[in-house]
């Protein structure tokens, strides 16, 4: 009878170890997936002149790709909350291979919307899955290892401005070709990222109900919790708006107003998503410190007088704000995510897809309304609609403290008043 008295430390020993070759390697798949993402805004100079597409379409591709990752998300997690299926992840990279190949030889608008769907489809199996694998892998440093998780994403982000210059200006649209490979070797990485994720299920079978279970909670709380959640999508969805106007259109307020090229204009978008994989970094550990709910407000509220001045300084204070709002406003990246799966425990693929999918996503519809709105009147004044969004950002104070989320985990009656 001693055996099982001596599996239960293992166990949980072994679910506190944090899994760094995992984390890593989830997290480079995520720089991938991301960068395949980042080829279609990099592309929109391209497909302008080639194609003569207006932003209005533009706007229509970025929505397409983005809607569709964003409704699957929350769907693919909630079913691989009830039904793991650690070979899913492999098989929807397949999708994003078959929509880069649409890319390079789409020859009209309708192939492009038809392209960015597969890989839309692939971003949605991924996110929630890798999301949840970061989780099964973290040990007792969630937040580091989604810190780890997301700066692959935004890496990946961060290459869009480096691909139009390096690769789609010298070799147009057929340049997407190149990036089959990125898929492929996801394909292979995700393989053995599977083995690991069912070799988890298999010896640790706590692990596949610990990340499906679903807590009962009394009514009042569970009406506290659909609020709070329903605030931080919103709020998420605010940060969206404001950073698909300046990564997917920000390059031709660049060429239109300060007379840049397409290559230069690269440049200042590189630097404004370079600083916002380092502030997605370091919001976790600052996070540690200054509490999350706090670092949510903070990256909003702090990225606002910077927002409001950007579209009306000259081209040489571009550079030092574009760090500056970069930085600040993704140290709430992954600590948003965090702050979700605390809110909702035992729900890591629903609120990850939430979180990373509908709410960024959803961000996409920014895209065909900033993209009307910049056909109708100019991308200046678009610029300078979207300086207000983060002023959304004091809404966080009607959040739940993070003490309030403790005691909820704790199982104790939330008092009536959530504010600080």
């Amino acid at each position: 009878m001693a055996a099982p008295t001596e599996k239960t430390p293992s166990i949980a020993s072994a679910q506190q170890k944090t899994i760094y070759s995992i984390l890593f390697a989830i997290s480079f798949v995520h720089l991938l997936n991301d960068s395949m993402q980042a080829v279609i805004p990099a592309i929109f100079p391209i497909l302008e002149e080639s194609m003569g597409l207006t932003f209005t379409q533009l706007g229509w591709i970025a929505f397409t790709l983005n809607i569709t990752s964003s409704v699957m998300q929350p769907v693919v997690g909630w079913y691989t909350d009830r039904t793991t299926s650690p070979y899913l992840l492999p098989f929807g990279m397949m999708a994003s291979l078959v929509g880069m190949l649409g890319i390079a030889f789409a020859d009209s608008f309708s192939m492009i919307i038809l392209s960015v769907i597969g890989i839309g489809l692939g971003s949605a199996v991924f996110h929630p899955e890798g999301s949840r694998v970061a989780y099964m892998a973290a040990g007792n440093r969630r937040g580091l290892a989604q810190s780890i998780y997301q700066v692959g994403g935004n890496s990946g982000t961060s290459l869009a401005p480096v691909m139009t210059a390096l690769v789609f200006v010298p070799l147009g649209q057929f340049g997407a070709v190149w990036f089959t490979s990125l898929a492929a070797v996801a394909i292979f990485v995700l393989f053995y990222v599977s083995g690991w994720y069912a070799k988890q299920l298999i010896h640790f079978p706590r692990v596949k109900k610990q990340t499906g279970e679903k807590k009962t909670m009394n009514n009042k709380r569970k009406n506290k919790v659909i609020i709070a959640m329903a605030l931080l999508v919103f709020l998420v969805f605010a940060r969206s708006w404001y950073f698909s106007g300046i990564g997917n259109y920000y390059q031709f307020y660049l060429i239109d107003d300060y007379g840049l090229s397409i290559r230069q204009a690269q440049i200042y978008l590189f630097v404004f998503l370079a600083a916002g994989v380092l502030g997605t970094f370091f919001g976790g550990p600052i996070a540690d410190r200054l509490g999350k709910r706090n670092m949510i407000f903070f990256s909003m509220v702090g990225t606002a007088p910077l927002a409001l001045l950007l579209p009306h300084v000259g081209l040489w204070a571009v550079f030092p704000l574009f760090f500056l709002i970069g930085f600040i406003l993704n140290t709430s990246f992954s600590v948003t995510v965090v702050y979700a799966q605390e809110l909702v425990p035992g729900r890591i693929g629903m609120v990850s897809g939430l979180i990373v999918g509908l709410a960024f996503g959803m961000g996409a519809l920014g895209s065909v309304v900033l993209g009307k709105v910049a056909d109708i009147t100019s991308i200046a004044y678009t610029m300078l609609l979207i300086s207000f969004l983060p002023l959304l950002g004091l809404l966080t104070v009607m959040l739940p403290t993070d003490k309030m989320l403790e005691k909820w985990s704790q199982g104790d009656r939330p008092p009536t008043n959530t504010n600080p």
